[in-house]
């Protein structure tokens, strides 16, 4: 049953998706979860250990269950691990259940906003750059595919981005309503 109220976010690792995430519940009032930061609470170890001990086919699993859980809910803004679309069970899910928002970058920031991150496992490489650009040449297309919305989050603040997206939902609200 699709949710109305719920507000998926996807996109890649340094999209922005927990920072504009808050702001966004903020703006609209309501809840805000990482599915993420859940994975961590439910399992007390960080991603990149359940990377290291279980393996990314592990970890895809524990996100599968806790997005099945979390967008269950109503009334939330759930920012979503960058790796969630890519189970197609998944993107049935954030489809089904609410609007999903791809927020977009560029490489370049994608690569600004993380380069002191150590604690993304995907980025453990020497090359980040050529890391990124596998990510996106596999993902873009998927990304844009499940989005009812696409924002780009380059060179604006968080709040700035948060705000177009309400934007952006409240039309597509109107939109649904009027073609009732």
């Amino acid at each position: 049953m699709r949710r109305e109220g719920n507000v998926f976010l996807i996109g890649p690792m340094g999209a922005g998706k927990s920072t504009i995430g808050r702001y966004l519940a903020e703006i609209l009032r309501k809840e805000f979860q990482d599915s993420d930061h859940e994975i961590e609470q439910r399992t007390g170890a960080s991603v990149a250990l359940i990377f290291e001990i279980e393996g990314e086919d592990g970890f895809r699993r524990r996100e599968t269950a806790v997005l099945e859980q979390l967008t269950e809910r109503d009334n939330l803004v759930l920012a979503t691990g960058g790796g969630a679309i890519l189970s197609e069970q998944n993107r049935r899910l954030l489809r089904a259940r609410g609007t999903v928002v791809y927020l977009h970058a560029p490489i370049d920031t994608l690569l600004a906003r993380t380069h002191r991150d150590r604690n993304r496992p995907l980025l453990q490489d020497n090359d980040r750059r050529a890391k990124f650009e596998d990510i996106m040449r596999r993902r873009e297309a998927i990304y844009r595919e499940t989005a009812d919305v696409v924002v780009t989050t380059d060179q604006r603040s968080p709040q700035a981005v948060a705000q177009e997206i309400a934007d952006k939902l409240r039309l597509v609200q109107v939109d649904a309503n009027a073609q009732r």
